[in-house]
């Protein structure tokens, strides 16, 4: 059986998928039709109900609960690895600066921009860019403030940028449970009994690289954008944890809190779908 499979080329989700997509596990019959895309064109494409199996931010999710339901593996959640609000000048940032700035974000439907909106609901002046994009974007001077994810958490001082405030702290602070940063869909209409296969599939490529680790495989590095082995094994280390095996009942729970914040901050009433989960 083929079934459509779209992830990012960060670290964290390579790392996950690789020994699945290049047959270092027994797939079981499984075919995959890979394609590797920046986060926010895989939750456009979720919109739009493009892919069999997708990598996508919550608040994409959140939006297409008709048609997808997310497994228990390959998550990103957790404590201490939310977006960071940064700037160019170093200095106080009071709510209202940052509610009248100009602010770079990774996307509309990114789990950083319901964070920012979480934060600073007042916030209204967005430009959405690609993530590696925003560093120089704020850099440069085009917008005065910028929300960063993925490995640019390790690497904005280098360019003399400096932190306002932690997005994931202040969420931590407020809601004292993990953030969820994204997560793996299928298609709600693939047969249960397949879907709870690719979980165990995805469960099992990412244990098989967590017994390599901390080897990094020319997959993850080919993918990489030049970053270093260091840098690599930093963004591992922040995304991928219990979590990405099994979401449990408190990665559960994050995320149902997660969805009640989005229809609060979209206007939009909490679904009522129960199966959020496979």
């Amino acid at each position: 059986m083929k079934l459509t499979l779209g992830f990012s080329p960060c670290p964290n989700d390579t790392f996950i998928f690789d020994a699945l997509v290049n047959k270092k596990i027994d797939t079981g019959g499984f075919e995959f039709d890979v394609v590797l895309d920046d986060v926010e064109t895989l939750n456009r494409w979720t919109l739009e109900n493009k892919l069999d199996i997708t990598k996508l931010s919550f608040p994409a999710f959140f939006q297409s609960l008709n048609n997808y339901v997310l497994l228990n593996a390959g998550s990103a959640l957790g404590k201490g690895v939310g977006p960071l609000l940064i700037a160019k000048e170093n200095k106080q940032y009071s709510t209202t600066d940052i509610q009248q700035a100009t602010i770079a974000i990774p996307g509309i439907n990114t789990t950083a921009n319901l964070l920012l909106s979480f934060a600073y609901p007042g916030a209204k002046n967005k430009k959405p860019l690609l993530f590696s994009k925003i560093e120089d974007t704020v850099t440069e001077g085009e917008t005065e403030l910028g929300v960063i994810i993925h490995e640019n958490r390790f690497t904005y001082q280098q360019k003399g940028l400096h932190k306002v405030i932690d997005l994931g702290q202040y969420w931590e602070e407020q809601m004292n449970i993990p953030i969820p940063l994204g997560g793996i869909a299928i298609k709600r209409n693939i047969d249960k009994k397949i879907a709870e296969q690719v979980n165990n599939l995805i469960r099992k490529s990412l244990e098989f690289s967590f017994s390599k680790y901390p080897h990094i495989s020319e997959f993850v590095k080919q993918h990489s954008q030049e970053m270093s082995e260091d840098v690599m094994r930093k963004h591992i280390d922040l995304y991928v944890n219990n979590y990405s095996i099994d979401l449990g009942s408190i990665g559960k729970q994050a995320i149902r809190e997660l969805n009640k914040v989005y229809s609060s901050i979209s206007n939009k009433s909490v679904d009522t779908i129960s199966d959020l989960f496979l």
